[in-house]
């Protein structure tokens, strides 16, 4: 999967990109009550416009992106100076608020995540096949502390659909993988995309505490 992720970036096949901020971002982040201190985690992260629109809000921003074609573009396509270092199996950069690590997230270790009180994810949990769906959501609750939230954005696929990725993910499945570890709230259902038959779902996500 790693490496047909690489090429799709490489060829230019990155449909799934979107050429504006997501209006679900725009419409209930304001919501969530996240501090502006927050750093906010940002997996499978591409070259998404939305990490600038949280950076404008004060946010400091940590993708973590497998494709370093990816994270070219997004600093190209950005402004100011980047500083670029090694930490561990990452190379990252850094433009403004923004950092970006390239590298696999499952290797993205609990150590280096000590700031980050937020996440959002458009387009990471979409983007793994179903065997790796669970290790994800496991992933990310180790990450974050109690109390730590953010938005996920699921996908279901128009019936008789089973391709990917995007891959489809029920609203059952997003409660099987995340209510162990999160307390998870559906904010909406937008209209099926045309010519796709996409149906986007939009999810608050609470990291619980010890206990809960």
């Amino acid at each position: 999967m790693n490496e047909d992720w690489r090429q799709r970036w490489r060829e230019g096949r990155i449909g799934f990109h979107r050429e504006a901020v997501h209006p679900a971002l725009e419409r209930h982040w304001p919501e969530l009550g996240v501090g502006e201190d927050a750093r906010v985690l940002v997996p499978l992260c591409g070259k998404s416009l939305d990490m600038r629109w949280l950076a404008e809000r004060g946010h400091a921003v940590q993708g973590i992106e497998l494709a370093e074609t990816a994270i070219e573009q997004f600093l190209a396509e950005g402004q100011g100076e980047v500083s670029r270092y090694h930490h561990e199996c990452f190379a990252v950069s850094r433009q403004g608020r923004v950092a970006l690590w390239c590298g696999d997230f499952f290797h993205f270790h609990i150590d280096d995540a000590a700031e980050i009180g937020a996440f959002y994810d458009r387009a990471a949990l979409i983007a793994l096949p179903e065997a790796r769906r669970q290790r994800y959501a496991f992933h990310l609750a180790q990450l974050l502390p109690p109390g730590g939230r953010g938005l996920l954005i699921s996908l279901t696929r128009a019936p008789g659909d089973t391709g990917g990725p995007p891959f489809e993910v029920t609203a059952d499945e997003v409660h099987e993988r995340f209510s162990p570890n999160f307390e998870v709230t559906h904010l909406e259902d937008g209209d099926p995309e045309p010519g796709s038959g996409f149906r986007e779902s939009v999810w608050h996500l609470v990291r619980r505490g010890p206990g809960r």
